[in-house]
């Protein structure tokens, strides 16, 4: 029996996804999520054979969960699931180890034809992905990023000083210290202003939700 985890926070859209799911997978076992946490508390739990991820939720407003999840558990395959449909946002996805991308905007056909293809072993996306040799070579250096040093990239973001980042993550100065010359490091930057810049491309904008 599958099982698949829904982590959206949206419960008319985890209705549709079930909807959609059941048809794909009908004897699936569906695991509904609100928020990351409860995402990875569920893929944890037990093995699952599908994650499909909003990417906006209460503790999620970017690509830093679709990294940490596939940081946490790389042989899950994640689908994310969003109503941010740029092309920019659907080749991050791509580049950082997504096995599809399905907007919110496509109807349950569609999403069904999607779920089947990711089912058989195949990607998908929506539209033609074509990535630059520079957006493979900056999601690269953002994915060599451990979980920590994602944490602290964000903190730094924030402005935080060293000081308040250690005791925000009750970890040391000096391993704050440790932590952003390696960020510095594998970000190929010299500064935190360069380093934050790279970071913002986590960032993802929220447009008005479009209906199922």
């Amino acid at each position: 029996m599958a099982r698949i985890i829904i982590a959206d926070d949206h419960p008319l859209f985890r209705g549709a996804l079930c909807q959609a799911v059941q048809k794909v997978w009908p004897q699936a076992d569906i695991v509904e999520a609100e928020t990351v946490a409860e995402a990875t508390i569920a893929a944890i739990a037990g093995p699952a054979d599908l994650l499909l991820l909003d990417l906006h939720m209460k503790d999620s407003d970017g690509l830093t969960a679709l990294l940490d999840l596939r940081h946490e558990f790389p042989a899950l395959p994640v689908v994310v699931v969003s109503a941010s449909e740029e092309g920019r946002v659907v080749r991050a996805c791509q580049s950082l180890g997504a096995s599809g991308f399905i907007p919110k905007s496509v109807n349950l056909d569609v999403m069904r034809e999607a779920l089947t293809q990711i089912r058989d072993g195949d990607l998908w996306f929506d539209t033609d992905v074509t990535e630059s040799e520079d957006d493979t070579a900056l999601f690269d250096k953002l994915a060599s990023l451990t979980p920590a040093q994602r944490r602290i990239l964000n903190l730094v973001s924030q402005g935080m000083l060293n000081k308040q980042i250690a005791y925000q993550m009750e970890i040391s100065e000096a391993t704050v210290k440790a932590h952003i010359t390696a960020i510095f490091r594998k970000l190929d930057v010299i500064s935190r202003t360069q380093a934050v810049l790279v970071a913002k491309q986590l960032d993802v904008d929220m447009p008005e939700v479009k209906s199922v």
